[in-house]
Parts: structure tokens; C-alpha cells; sequence
């Protein structure tokens, strides 16, 4: 059997190795709008490696989060100039828990 090397494994393939468990009362990433409105790097869409952050559909200046992608390294967060990007650690029992290993 030919192994694969971890750069030619789609992003949903790896994702699957990890459960996200939301917490729906408090979200640990959240955007903070105004300081977004007037950024046009968006660096968030490309820095982050699960692709938590995209840009909405329906308006390219306002970024959607998708939790359930988040694995909690933090990139997003300092790679932010604008400080846009409010990030908190989980409650206990929530966020990310990493399947085999």
C-alpha cells in the first residue's frame, strides 16, 4: 500500500482527525467587526490553516467563522494587525479534542 505524505491529504480529510465540541453560550473566536470593516488584507482568510475564516458570500468586506474547523493554535490572532480577532480559550470540556493521539 503507497502511503500518502500529509501534503497531498485534503484540508477535510485531516480535519476529520479532530471533534470540535461547540460551546454554543459563549463561541472562544469571535470578529470584532469595526475592526475589520476598513481591513482589506483579510489575513485571517489566508493565515489560518483550518480555514476558519472566510469571506461572507453575500458581503467580501465582512469574514465568517466556522468554530467547528478551529484547532486553537492561535495563528489568526497574532497574525491580526488590526486586532480583530477576538480569541479566548474554551470552557473547560469544550473546543477541540484531537481523534487518534
Amino acid at each position: 500500500m503507497k502511503q500518502r505524505d500529509s501534503v497531498s491529504v485534503a484540508l477535510d480529510e485531516k480535519l476529520y482527525r479532530v471533534r470540535y465540541e461547540i460551546d454554543s453560550d459563549r463561541p472562544h473566536v469571535r470578529i470584532d467587526e469595526s475592526a475589520c470593516e476598513n481591513c482589506t488584507e483579510h489575513i485571517c482568510t489566508i493565515i489560518c490553516p483550518a480555514k476558519v475564516y472566510v469571506s461572507s458570500p453575500e458581503d467580501p468586506k465582512k469574514i465568517q467563522v466556522h468554530h467547528e474547523n478551529c484547532l486553537e493554535c492561535g495563528t489568526c490572532r497574532v497574525a491580526c494587525s488590526r486586532e480583530g480577532v477576538i480569541w479566548e480559550y474554551p470552557n473547560g470540556g469544550m473546543g477541540v479534542k484531537y481523534r487518534f493521539g
